[in-house]
């Protein structure tokens, strides 16, 4: 059963939901430090649980309280659809493996999807305190400004990116991904390979990279960025070309004038 309703409906979440994010950047950026944390898997382990539970302490309520009815999905590195209704898909600490080796590429982010689509977004960067917002149907913004992606038609001038999703991917996975960086390294520009997916796709929203893909349906890396790049004028799709939604098993977001170009490198490998 849909849970469809108008787009304006949403519109007024944007405040408390960036409220929350904000409230939950700070207790991550108390827990940063410039230098790596833990030495053995166990000890790096360790220190992203406990990033995660910090935020999601003062996260989670708020959330929920925001949009009465809505449910929470738990596993921050699932994939695949979500059952019917409205679900908050959040990374209490998006680059967590960033934060634990002190490099400064992580945020807070949290997405309200519906029906499998994102409709609302915040993506909160605590260190420089910038904030990324859209509401589907009311453009995206970075601190209350507007965002444009690239003009860009030539994938030969193209910065593009890509990465894994998640530690332990299967191995064809990961000979997809590196036979992409290939494709992409003879036919673009500059490649970046990097983690974690959302900090590519807010510069692909912001006009200052031209493409992501990945070869994942992990949800909590590609909602917030999927939004924001759509609100932003960007075309989002899976790997055959068809419209990305949480049940789509491979992704791409680009500009309108990359899309297509990069689409046919990318498409015999997935």
């Amino acid at each position: 059963m849909s849970t469809a309703m108008p787009f304006d409906a949403d519109a007024p979440l944007i405040s408390d939901v960036t409220a929350a994010v904000k409230t939950a950047g700070r207790t991550l950026r108390d827990r940063y430090t410039t230098h790596a944390r833990g030495v053995s898997l166990n000890e790096v382990v360790d220190e992203i649980h406990a990033n995660d539970d910090a935020v999601l302490d003062v996260l989670r309520e708020p959330l929920l309280r925001a949009r009465r009815g809505s449910h929470w999905a738990d596993d921050e590195l699932a994939g695949g659809a979500l059952p019917p209704g409205e679900w908050w898909v959040v990374d209490p600490a998006e680059g967590n493996i960033n934060h634990v080796h002190g490099m400064p590429d992580w945020a807070v982010t949290a997405t309200l999807v519906r029906d499998n689509q994102p409709v609302l977004t915040v993506v909160h960067l605590p260190l420089t305190g910038d904030t990324y917002t859209a509401v589907a149907g009311h453009g995206a913004q970075l601190n209350d400004r507007p965002l444009k992606v690239s003009a860009k038609t030539e994938l030969a001038a193209a910065l593009v990116g890509t990465g894994q999703a998640k530690p332990g991917e299967d191995m064809d996975t990961f000979r997809r991904i590196g036979e992409s960086v290939t494709a992409m390294l003879v036919n673009g520009l500059v490649v970046r390979v990097s983690v974690p997916a959302t900090m590519q796709l807010i510069h692909v929203a912001a006009g200052r990279m031209d493409a992501f893909w990945q070869f994942s349906d992990v949800r909590s890396g590609l909602v917030a960025g999927a939004l924001l790049v759509l609100e932003a004028g960007g075309t989002v799709t899976d790997l055959a070309g068809e419209p990305w939604s949480t049940g789509s098993r491979d992704f791409l977001a680009a500009a309108p004038g990359i899309h297509t170009p990069a689409l046919t490198v990318l498409k015999p490998i997935a």
